[in-house]
């Protein structure tokens, strides 16, 4: 599967720990930075793996930020983009299963390398069900998006 990785300097060496992870089970890793420690800005990143994703170039991507939250809220406003902040495998596989996410989000300051590790392979090993009542709710989150993505005004 091809992922596309991404991070702010927060997220920086957890990040480099997962691509190694997803290089180590085959898939094809692009990543889109944050290539070092240096200080910068979670929404540039949210930014280039959604339009990775988006565009075809990577089928689900991998983001992380410091906390997580300001990585899912900026992933969040690229129309097509479903990104779950997720800190259990639980969510991480349930996330694709029911709400179809193709963006998983992590805190590095929140979680470890062993558990982001567990959470990556629950997340990609993950496929949603397209179950109607899943599939209704989907669509009922692509009406929000195209009714209220329209009046959005930066």
């Amino acid at each position: 599967m091809k992922i596309v990785i991404g991070s702010d300097h927060a997220g920086f060496q957890l990040k480099v720990a997962m691509g190694d992870l997803l290089r180590s089970l085959g898939h094809e890793v692009l990543d889109v930075g944050a290539f070092n420690e240096n200080p910068s800005d979670y929404p540039d990143f949210a930014e280039a793996l959604g339009q990775a994703v988006l565009d075809g170039k990577a089928e689900r991507g991998v983001l992380i930020c410091g906390s997580g939250v300001g990585a899912s809220v900026a992933a969040n406003k690229l129309p097509g983009i479903r990104a779950g902040m997720c800190h259990d495998t639980y969510s991480a596989h349930q996330g694709v299963e029911h709400d179809n996410i193709n963006v998983l989000v992590l805190g590095s300051r929140v979680i470890g390398v062993k558990l982001a590790e567990d959470l990556v392979k629950a997340f990609l090993g993950a496929k949603f069900t397209n179950e109607e009542r899943h599939v209704r709710r989907l669509g009922k989150v692509k009406t929000m998006e195209a009714k209220f993505g329209a009046r959005f005004k930066p």
